[in-house]
């Protein structure tokens, strides 16, 4: 079985051709930064930088809705090929070819790139005395709360 499962930011617009049969296809090529996770000495977190080559709707999708740092979740199969370059040189190439792509964020967080959300703007623009959350990232309870809780 040959499927990929990958979720990230792209690094750059996606080139987007077009094939000169009949019916034309999109294809379009993009990388994407995938975060790695912290390894065990320390050494932070790096991401790897994968290209992705879209065909069809999937191309034309790219085109209309993707851009540099939008962050996609995007399901496909690695596809493997060579050439030979200019200098007669073999160059081999990896690339994944997304089957299903969708948007991994909120259009909100996606124009702010900043990937979360921002309760108390959120809470005075619709006027809800909700608390803020606390630093550990779950919501305080107030006390002297009335209502029982949605769960045992």
């Amino acid at each position: 079985m040959n499927k990929v499962i990958l979720m990230g930011r792209l690094t750059r617009d996606p080139e987007v051709r077009y094939s000169q049969g009949e019916p034309a296809m999109a294809i379009a090529r993009f990388s994407i930064a995938v975060d790695r996770r912290r390894s065990n000495n320390g050494d932070g977190q790096t991401a790897d930088f994968i290209n992705i080559v879209a065909f069809g709707r999937q191309g034309e999708f790219a085109e209309k809705y993707l851009h540099k740092g939008t962050k996609i979740a995007l399901t496909g199969r690695i596809q493997t090929g060579s050439y030979t370059n200019k200098e007669g040189q073999k160059v081999y190439t990896t690339d994944i070819v997304a089957e299903e792509m969708e948007f991994a964020e909120s259009k909100a967080a996606s124009a702010g790139n900043n990937g979360g959300y921002t309760p108390a703007a959120n809470n005075q623009s619709f006027g809800n005395s909700a608390p803020a959350p606390a630093d550990d990232g779950f919501m305080n309870i107030p006390d002297g709360i009335d209502e029982e809780l949605p769960f045992n």
